[in-house]
């Protein structure tokens, strides 16, 4: 049951995500910037923790986990080290992920030629 749960919420962002780009205007980008807005304000309200304990994988695994672990760095940080913590906290909580997504795009980008979109 867990694993169904995971993939029905998972697949539940995904699909909002593409029936957004299917119906409206709204380019990709600002999908994906909304997505990352929509998880920092779970965290803000402290929200998100409830429904990750529920969803797990399914919701923290899309862009929006990614919002909800900046969010809750630059909260850390702030608390820890006053103002500062909003400007590095986010950053130093998603360093690892942030390190990985560049470094296996250097490497796809090594193997793979890019084409132009026609």
């Amino acid at each position: 049951m867990y694993y169904l749960w995971v993939f029905l919420i998972g697949g539940l962002v995904c699909m909002l995500g593409q029936v957004l780009i299917i119906y409206t205007n709204i380019t990709s980008a600002r999908i994906l910037v909304t997505f990352v807005l929509i998880g920092v304000l779970l965290e803000a309200f402290g929200i998100f923790d409830p429904i990750s304990e529920f969803a797990k994988a399914g919701i923290n695994v899309p862009i929006i986990g990614f919002g909800a672990s900046l969010a809750k760095g630059a909260i850390g940080a702030v608390r820890a080290r006053g103002i500062v913590g909003a400007f590095t906290g986010g950053l130093e909580a998603t360093a690892g992920g942030i390190a990985a997504a560049v470094l296996f795009a250097f490497i796809f980008a090594l193997i793979f030629k890019s084409k132009t979109k026609s």
